[in-house]
Parts: C-alpha cells; sequence; structure tokens
C-alpha cells in the first residue's frame, strides 16, 4: 500500500510538476532527484531505493526502455525534411564534436583516473552521447508547433543520432577488454561488423520499419488504416517493434527507432494524429523519467552511489562538461554560419542523462572491465552535475535567445 501510495504521488507530480516549473530556472529533473534525496530521508526510504551499482541488469533494461521511447518522441516532432544541407550543423556534431569529445574523455579517465584503454574508452563512449530524455528543454516542440530554430533542432536530431553512433565506440571497448589476440584483429573485426554492419542494418530497417508503419497507419484504405483509432499508444507498438527487430537481427536498436519515427514524420506532416503519438510517448517517457530519477536521487541520499567520490573524479567531471564538450561542440561548428551565441548554446548543452548509465551498465554485463567502480562514479557524478547545472541555466538561456530572435526578426 506504501507503494502505491508513493507512486501516485509520483504519477501526479509528473503531470503538475513541469507546469509549475515552467517559469523557473530549474528542471524536472532536479526535482525528481530532490524528492528522491527527501524520500529516502523519510520512513518510506526502502521502498524507493535503487543503486544503480548493485542493480546493473535492471539498470540497463530501465535506462533501455526510457531512452527508446524518447529517441521516438524526438523523432517525431523534427519537422525539417531530412537532407544533408539542411541537417549541416547535425553532422557536424555527429562527425566532429563526438569523436573529440570521446578521445578527450578517454584521455582524461586515462590521465586523469588511471583507467586502462578499455576502461578509458568504455567512460569515453558512454558520456560523449546527448541524452535525448533529459534535453526535452532544449529541443524542438510537438509535431506541427513550427519550432526548428537551429540551437533547438541541433540538440533534438544530435541527441537522437548520436545514441546510436556511440555504440560501435562501446562495442569497441568491450572487444579490447576480452581482447586476446593483438589489437589489429580487434579493430578489423569491429570496423566491419560493429561499425559497418550493425550501422547499415540499424538504418536500413529503421527506414523500412518507417515506411511501412506509414503505409500502415495512413495509406490503407479509410476503414483498415491504424490512425483512424486514435490512439496513441500505437507509438510505444512502433518503438518496441523498430528496437526489438533490429536487435534480433543484430542492428542498432537505438538508430533504428529514431530513423524509423524520421521516416513516418516525413510521409505525413500534417496529420494531426502524429501529435497523439507524440503526446503519448512524451508522457510515458517523463513518467518512466522521473520513476529512474527518483530512485537514483533516493540512492544518492543513500550515500553508497558517491561512496568513492574523490578529488580526481570530481576535476575529471567537471572537465568533461566545462572543457571537452564546449570545446568539441564550438570547434565542430567552425565555418558554419550559425550566429556565435547560438553556436555557444548548442556547445554548452551537451546534456548527459540516462543514456550514459544504459551503456555503461550494458558494456559491464558483456565484459569484465578494471575500474568498474570508478566508471560509475563518474559517470553519476557527471549526469547529477549536468542535470544541475543545465537545469538551472536552461529556462535563462532558450528564453535570451528567443528574446534576441524576435527582436532581430522585427528589425
Amino acid at each position: 500500500m506504501v507503494l502505491l501510495t508513493v507512486l501516485g504521488a509520483v504519477i501526479l507530480l509528473t503531470a503538475w510538476l513541469p507546469m509549475i516549473l515552467k517559469e523557473l530556472p530549474l528542471s524536472l529533473p532536479i526535482a525528481c532527484i530532490a524528492i528522491g534525496i527527501a524520500v529516502q530521508l523519510s520512513p518510506v526510504a526502502s521502498i524507493v531505493a535503487a543503486n544503480p551499482l548493485e542493480s546493473r541488469a535492471l539498470t540497463e533494461r530501465l535506462t533501455e526502455f526510457v531512452v527508446i521511447i524518447a529517441l521516438m518522441g524526438a523523432g517525431l516532432k523534427l519537422e525539417r525534411p531530412f537532407s544533408l544541407r539542411g541537417w549541416g550543423v547535425t553532422w557536424r556534431l555527429l562527425a566532429i564534436a563526438m569523436p573529440l569529445s570521446i578521445a578527450a574523455t578517454a584521455f582524461l579517465g586515462w590521465w586523469g583516473l588511471g583507467l586502462g584503454l578499455p576502461a578509458a574508452l568504455l567512460l569515453g563512449a558512454a558520456l560523449a552521447p546527448t541524452d535525448p530524455v533529459l534535453a526535452s528543454d532544449v529541443q524542438v516542440g510537438p509535431p506541427g508547433s513550427g519550432d526548428t530554430d537551429e540551437v533547438r533542432f541541433a540538440l533534438t536530431s544530435e541527441a537522437g543520432l548520436n545514441d546510436g553512433l556511440a555504440f560501435p565506440f562501446v562495442y569497441l571497448a568491450i572487444g579490447l577488454a576480452g581482447a586476446t589476440g593483438g589489437f589489429g584483429a580487434v579493430l578489423g573485426d569491429w570496423f566491419l561488423v560493429d561499425v559497418v554492419f550493425k550501422l547499415t542494418v540499424g538504418i536500413g530497417l529503421g527506414w523500412l520499419g518507417g515506411k511501412a508503419m506509414g503505409y500502415l497507419l495512413f495509406h490503407l484504405p479509410d476503414r483498415a488504416k491504424i490512425s483512424r483509432t486514435g490512439d496513441g499508444f500505437v507509438a510505444l507498438g512502433i518503438t518496441c517493434l523498430a528496437y526489438g527487430s533490429t536487435e534480433i537481427v543484430g542492428g542498432y536498436g537505438f538508430l533504428a527507432v529514431f530513423i524509423a519515427a524520421l521516416t513516418l514524420r516525413s510521409q505525413e506532416r500534417k496529420q494531426h494524429y502524429l501529435g497523439k503519438m507524440h503526446d503519448f510517448v512524451e508522457e510515458l517517457e517523463r513518467l518512466v523519467m522521473m520513476v529512474l530519477l527518483v530512485c537514483f536521487g533516493a540512492a544518492i541520499a543513500e550515500g553508497s552511489v558517491f561512496s568513492a567520490l574523490n578529488l580526481p573524479v570530481i576535476l575529471v567531471s567537471l572537465a568533461i562538461l566545462f572543457i571537452v564538450r564546449p570545446i568539441a561542440g564550438w570547434t565542430s561548428l567552425i565555418g558554419h554560419n550559425v550566429p556565435a551565441r547560438e553556436k555557444a548554446v548548442i556547445s554548452f548543452f551537451g546534456i548527459r542523462g540516462l543514456g550514459s548509465f544504459y551503456y555503461l551498465a550494458y558494456a559491464l554485463g558483456h565484459a569484465e572491465f578494471f575500474h568498474a567502480g570508478t566508471l560509475w562514479v563518474t559517470v553519476c557524478c557527471v549526469v547529477v552535475i549536468s542535470i544541475v547545472l543545465h537545469g538551472v541555466t536552461v529556462t535563462p538561456i532558450m528564453r535570451y535567445l528567443d528574446r534576441n530572435r524576435e527582436s532581430g526578426s522585427e528589425a
């Protein structure tokens, strides 16, 4: 009964808090962690504490689920047609900023934390992607909102694609951790299987799945097309189908889900039903995210999450957020015609979150890494700092950009 009471309170807060926090320099993730800390200090503490270090498999599955839901939502709300030129900022962030972030973070892990090459590479791969779950405050609006300014578009599209594109580096770390032969043999297999094959399958099945779902939803005779049901939860079925089928074949399910959503969106840009689908996945994402972060906040208050925290971990975490991402992001945008202030915002809002937990939990379940505790405490530290830092700054910064954009258009 106590569990149901707490769950009911969390569900109600999931609906209420975004409205209350909208005008404040606070975000829902900050509130979730604060609630978790408060619950841990209350008499009902035992029902919410979930230490990711002690529940690796559960952490992997829950974060996996919320990430694929967030990827479907991100893909459905992107209105800009997919193209090389129109998505220029995105390609720069993916092709330049993400590899630079992985390399720099891996170096910091090796130099500052004493990690070996496999563990350092895993740290870089887990922390390089921006998070589609916690970045909702800097993303474009729902389908039909027309909210397509360059900053929001860049951060939404980057978060949608880099989750899938970081996976090859996670697999490289796994391969190096279990390697018995030379580095060359691992690299050859990794490139052919984990880069070429898995990326091709993810993109291909995502596109085919989006086309097929678009036909079933919008192009069958009126009496048979799924959109007539008006049920938003169809988006959950498409998400699970795209992800599961791609993973079964051996491709990257994260990439397939986002590509499927983009493909589906491109077929019917004016369909009201897409808005219903997006609203459902957004509500589900927010609910699961809130439950996870409340449990994470409780685990922080319990003390074991940061029991191994030390000065090198704090310094490396700060360097990742204040030096690595901003410099990598800015470097990737050199030569692009985006205004300087917007480049700065895009480079700054490299939000880390639940996706990083997933990558780390997944890798630790597939190979043995030395200094696993250091990896966990560093990822947890980066995520907490990111939640607070970006959560406090997002409202005033985005409001400032919107005012400048409006004043520029009026002039």
